[in-house]
């Protein structure tokens, strides 16, 4: 467990909502419950407030421990479950594919070795890509297994990539509150209460190359999966701090590469890599705040499309309705028609 805890820094965590899809098994055994989160250093009233934080040490502890103690890696959140090496046996043949599109198929494939009640399956539409979950056990379980999976799912995509994917739409079956982590786990475009859970991004992605072999496996099986979540969507690290800049400011202002360096104490050097250590770029940051923006007042405002485009810098309302359907596949007004 050290050399996990050795990688997480002390300011980064995670929402107490993530404890609950871990600790779901001993719903009925307070006493054990407790036992587990008092081994992982977790105050046992946290679990009950969804928005508390929890240290990333703590939680990566949680998930070792709650392996341990079930001997499944999926948390007896499936009626077959992952005994203890499957993970690990699962991502052995993936860094043998040469690009993500192959590794997610096989994935998905392998995973369905051992998990019974959810079927995953990806396909292509034009040009966006969807993973989409079918659930068959039982339903009181299902948002934690649906939304554990897809956490898995989405982070092997990142680790086999070497970066962070931008999400452009993730649906939930399940009812959820809304999380300060979700931006960053989820993307601009998160809805509840959906007919079925589905994760869209775009699908070149699909063609990138996969970019682990096996020393980088071999370290990433002493630390996966309890922190992929946190490494490439982690709300205490650069990439979170530049994007709430980036947010928190009108497109005109904002800062180029070097200022923006400035502004977070590091050297444009360092700046470039540590975002690329979190699997980020400054471009991919400003195109992802672009897109999130343009989502988000198409939905909740009456805004005009061409005042929109103008917000978030296009000059001509036809490069963002161009830009728009490449990061969608759909049009802004058929979007804001289908969100209305």
């Amino acid at each position: 467990m050290g050399s996990v805890l050795a990688l997480l820094r002390e300011t980064d965590s995670v929402a107490a909502y993530f404890l609950d899809s871990m600790l779901h098994a001993l719903r009925d055994q307070p006493e054990r419950r407790a036992q587990v989160l008092a081994e992982a250093g977790i105050d046992a009233w946290l679990p009950g407030d969804c928005h508390a934080r929890v240290p990333a040490s703590a939680f990566a502890a949680l998930w070792l421990i709650q392996i341990r103690t079930l001997q499944d890696e999926f948390f007896h959140l499936d009626s077959h479950g992952m005994p203890p090496g499957s993970f690990a046996l699962i991502c052995r043949g993936l860094i043998q594919e040469p690009t993500l599109g192959k590794a997610m198929r096989q994935c998905l494939g392998n995973f369905a070795l051992f998990l019974r009640d959810i079927r995953a399956q990806l396909t292509v539409r034009g040009a966006r890509a969807v993973i989409s979950l079918d659930y068959s056990g039982d339903t009181e379980r299902r948002g934690y297994a649906e939304e554990t999976f897809a956490v898995l799912m989405v982070s092997l995509l990142c680790w086999l990539g070497g970066r962070r994917i931008s999400l452009d739409r993730v649906d939930f079956h399940h009812q959820r509150p809304a999380l300060e982590d979700d931006a960053l786990l989820w993307g601009p475009n998160l809805n509840v209460a959906a007919e079925r859970t589905e994760i869209e991004f775009a699908a070149p992605v699909l063609s990138m190359p996969v970019v682990q072999d096996l020393a980088a496996l071999k370290q990433f099986l002493r630390t996966a999966p309890q922190w992929l979540m946190i490494r490439y969507r982690n709300p205490n690290g650069l990439v979170a701090r530049v994007h709430r800049c980036l947010r928190d400011s009108q497109y005109g202002q904002w800062p180029t590469l070097v200022a923006m360096a400035g502004e977070c104490g590091l050297s444009p050097t360092r700046f470039r890599r540590q975002l690329e250590r979190e699997g980020s770029s400054y471009q991919q940051l400003k195109d992802e705040v672009r897109r999130g923006v343009a989502c988000e007042r198409l939905r909740d405002t009456a805004l005009s499309i061409a005042d929109i485009a103008g917000q978030i810098g296009f000059q001509e309302p036809s490069a963002f309705h161009r830009a728009f359907r490449k990061w969608t596949g759909e049009s802004p007004g058929a979007y804001r028609a289908r969100h209305l």
